[in-house]
């Protein structure tokens, strides 16, 4: 899914030359629904431009809410979410692929281009370049029926790139596949954002897959929502199976399972 976003919008000020600049803020956001459940209280986060950036943390910390506002979708109670750029392209991953059924792999990446008024002739090339990215290239045809999981969701992937968003959110998508799918998912994933050159926030329950694939993590807290730990990983991206076995990967998982569990005490203190 592709979304576009406008917001007021101001530059991160103070950034630190060899810190990538904030590409948007979220500024003490907080968000509570009409139910009485407050999601998120006082969050203060930047995602640098150029990052990718996990949210990890356990279910109901807040992290696809935050998603949600990034893209628009819903509003914050309180606080602000400043854009650098008043024009920006989103794209959407959900935690399942969302295909439609009726329609074959062309015509569902196709919608965000249709939507946007290019016509099938117009848009080929493009959905034929992102479809062999995703390594669907002989699966234009197909439907999702005759697709595995893995498939399913490469296809989804490839619908929310092919507007070449600068932002791409991702909100658990590989929860539901088997670790080999998995995996190698990940490994195409990191492959793609470094090809694309975009700015990727995914939401994991994940500590071994949120080192593998970020250059930042952050961690939060239960209910309300907040975040409690920022973890670096000085590692470049792209990365192989050799990083996996390295122990920088050790390391940082151990340090990022130590930062959850902390998050995860009822007590909810900051971790440094």
């Amino acid at each position: 899914m592709s979304v576009n976003s406008e917001s007021g919008l101001t530059g991160a000020a103070g950034v630190s030359p060899s810190v990538p600049e904030a590409l948007v803020r979220l500024e003490g956001v907080c968000k509570s629904f009409k139910n009485g459940t407050t999601a998120l209280t006082g969050v203060n986060l930047d995602v640098r431009n150029g990052e990718f950036l996990s949210l990890l943390g356990p279910s109901g910390c807040g992290k696809s809410t935050i998603l949600r506002l990034l893209a628009g979708l819903t509003s914050v109670s309180a606080g602000a979410i400043r854009w650098k750029d008043a024009r920006h392209e989103l794209g959407f991953v959900f935690q399942e692929p969302t295909l439609m059924p009726w329609s074959n792999v062309f015509d569902n990446v196709w919608l965000p281009l249709r939507l946007a008024g290019a016509s099938r002739a117009a848009a080929r090339e493009k959905i034929e370049e992102i479809l062999a990215k995703v390594g669907l290239s002989g699966f234009a045809k197909a439907y999702p029926r005759e697709l595995s999981g893995g498939m399913k969701m490469r296809v989804s992937i490839a619908r929310a790139l092919v507007t070449r968003p600068s932002v791409l959110l991702m909100d658990e998508p590989f929860a539901a596949l088997d670790e080999i799918t998995r995996t190698k998912l990940n490994d195409d994933l990191v492959t793609l954002k470094c090809e694309l050159d975009a700015t990727v926030v995914f939401v994991t329950h994940s500590v071994y897959e949120s080192v593998y694939l970020s250059d930042r993590i952050v961690v939060m807290a239960p209910r309300p929502g907040r975040v409690v730990a920022e973890i670096e990983v000085p590692a470049p991206l792209p990365r192989a199976e050799d990083f996996r076995l390295g122990p920088i990967y050790a390391e940082i998982c151990r340090k990022t399972s130590r930062a959850l569990h902390r998050a995860m005490d009822s007590k909810g203190s900051a971790i440094s």
